[in-house]
């Protein structure tokens, strides 16, 4: 973790807890629009994207309740949780008692917000800081886990081939969705349904439904 990464980090989030998971504490940012700014001004000379790290967006959250509440799904096993943002799936996983957990993130402030969260929550995760959309073969982990990927229709369907290639090699792969334009209609299959608080300076309503599904190998009816 850079000294600069996790200095931005500090200087830009205050520590609190999302709403659906106060078992879990996180760097966040407490106010939206002035961290957006630093985002331009600051990482824009880097070519960086968006601080997507800095919130708990409803999908994620939803996918990490589901893992404490269920921890039989991921107790023992390895675990990957992929475009980590925060962190907060993969901490979820180890406190759920996954035997090895890994946060796979391209940005370096996400970097470094990873390795800031899991020292608050007491856990350790390994962060895998490369590109898996990027290689022919799918990572090799009993449990692939994605939180709020389906945003965009590029991002949506790269990854939604990456989790169905995981699943297709034996992996049990959670996704956790609040309902985004990209999810797939189909080969899906319903885990586990939350409302989830949210804030209008992200989402246009109040609440939304954080649904948290098994990924399928393929697209078919679940």
């Amino acid at each position: 973790m850079s000294r600069d990464g996790a200095a931005f980090v500090r200087a830009n989030t205050a520590v609190a807890a999302p709403p659906l998971v106060p078992e879990i504490r996180l760097h966040l940012a407490s106010e939206i629009t002035p961290l957006w700014q630093a985002t331009e001004e600051t990482l824009a000379q880097r070519q960086m994207p968006p601080p997507f790290w800095a919130f708990a967006w409803a999908g994620g959250q939803a996918l990490a309740r589901c893992l404490l509440d269920r921890p039989d799904l991921v107790a023992g096993r390895d675990a990957l949780d992929f475009g980590a943002g925060s962190g907060l799936v993969a901490i979820a996983a180890a406190k759920a008692g996954a035997d090895c957990v890994e946060a796979a993130e391209t940005d370096p402030f996400a970097v470094a917000a990873i390795a800031l969260n899991a020292a608050l929550n007491g856990v350790t995760i390994g962060v895998v800081a490369a590109d898996l959309l990027a290689g022919r073969a799918p990572p090799r982990r009993a449990v692939v886990l994605a939180g709020d990927v389906c945003y965009e229709r590029p991002m949506a369907a790269r990854t939604i081939a990456l989790l169905r290639r995981c699943a297709a090699q034996g992996s049990l792969v959670l996704l956790g969705d609040p309902g985004r334009a990209y999810l797939p209609r189909d080969g899906l299959v319903e885990v586990a349904r939350y409302r989830v608080p949210v804030t209008r300076e992200l989402e246009d309503r109040d609440e939304r439904d954080g649904v948290v599904y098994r990924v399928l190998a393929a697209a078919e009816p679940g």
